[in-house]
């Protein structure tokens, strides 16, 4: 089998995001190449219908980012996943999958392995061509993964490749901070040991939770979690069972109208918002289908602002690797109400979105590397 014909790989210049797209259907290649292709600063620079050649044609391209689907003959995409790793380790790999229990399952293997993301599979062709959502997603997802492929100062050619890229100019390194940059008018107090835990996350969240969770294991604190990962029902499910297998907490997705208990890890359903809400002395999960909220539902914001009406000024908020800004307008009503706010760095996150707009709205007690950020909420949660 040949490679598809792209037009664009010859007229392709140093500055657009290169993307391989790997499905056995050449029907999916074709439209999803169109989509891509709308925007000028994307070039489809290799199509290839299993892992094996793909494996063959990142050996002759450079490529920013990898969109695989995961059943395909000959060599299928979680086989491909860790020898793509292996042939390009900065490469970022979007894993196309079914919005399936066994797709959501694949897809959380497949994120702990080292794919960046993932995006669900449409259902038919005529979805594809036409749904909005699935090309606002993989628009989004393709240039903000490439975009930080681009910027990774880590980033080296590798010999014998074609089509050499002029990298971008790497950003000044960020280390960590207690008082980032940023007005200070929001934080004005010390943090207080908090009632409370909430994570925001978003592209990379999944494996930020494992590397977080795994590392502030069941027991290490007492105060109950809530996430709000941006993520669709059924993949929410999975992402529960997973946290609970790496790290030992009991995690769920939340429930509407049960009690808040200490100990357990409370997930926002998928297309949800998750909220608190104070009920004679219990504080409660509350579900809604309000509008989305930064074009996400669930997102982090309106958590957060029950959060904080809810718990006042015992909060602590970290907010992880993500695209868009989702969590710093509702990290700013956690600051003003007394509660404490930190964000992902920039050098450890997938994405430097989500946190970017928190740290850069100085409402951040800490910026820390993702292995930091457990220790650092450990020490205060276990403060007395």
């Amino acid at each position: 089998m040949a490679l598809d014909p792209a037009p664009s790989a010859a007229a392709g210049n140093a500055d657009q995001i290169r993307v391989m797209l790997v499905d056995d259907s050449a029907v999916v290649r074709g439209l999803v190449t169109r989509i891509l292709e709308e925007d000028p600063g994307i070039a489809v620079i290799a199509s290839v219908g299993n892992g094996q050649m793909a494996l063959s044609a990142l050996d002759r391209q450079e490529v920013d980012v990898i969109v695989l689907d995961i059943e395909m003959p000959i060599m299928d995409g979680m086989t491909a996943l860790p020898k793509l790793l292996a042939a390009d380790p900065g490469v970022r790999i979007i894993m196309q999958s079914t919005l399936t229990l066994k797709g959501a399952d694949i897809s959380m293997r497949a994120l702990q392995m080292g794919a960046a993301d993932y995006i669900p599979k449409p259902t038919a062709t005529r979805e594809l061509a036409g749904g909005m959502d699935f090309k606002s997603e993989l628009l989004g997802k393709v240039k903000a993964l490439g975009q930080a492929r681009r910027r990774d100062p880590n980033r080296k050619p590798r010999p014998g490749v074609s089509n050499a890229l002029r990298p971008a100019a790497a950003p000044a390194p960020r280390p960590s901070l207690l008082h980032p940059a940023g007005p200070p008018q929001l934080r004005t107090h010390a943090p207080e040991v908090p009632d409370v835990i909430a994570i925001g996350s978003s592209t990379g969240g999944p494996q930020a939770l494992f590397n977080l969770l795994g590392t502030m294991r069941a027991g290490t604190v007492k105060q109950p979690i809530l996430i709000t990962q941006h993520m669709p029902a059924t993949f929410t499910t999975i992402l529960a069972e997973h946290i609970t297998r790496v790290s030992g907490w009991d995690a769920k997705e939340g429930v509407d109208g049960e009690v808040v208990k200490s100990g357990r890890v409370y997930i926002a359903p998928g297309d949800f918002h998750m909220q608190v809400e104070v009920k004679g002395t219990d504080k409660v999960i509350r579900l809604n289908k309000n509008p989305p909220e930064n074009f996400c539902r669930p997102a982090v914001d309106p958590m957060l602002r029950s959060i904080s009406a809810a718990y006042g000024k015992r909060v602590l908020v970290a907010i992880l690797t993500g695209m868009g800004s989702d969590g710093a307008k509702g990290g700013q009503v956690v600051v003003q109400g007394g509660g404490t706010v930190i964000a992902q760095d920039e050098a450890t996150s997938v994405v430097w979105g989500m946190p970017g707009a928190a740290a850069n709205a100085g409402i951040c007690s800490a910026v820390l590397p993702l292995p930091e950020i457990a220790p650092w909420m450990i020490k205060l949660a276990s403060r007395r």
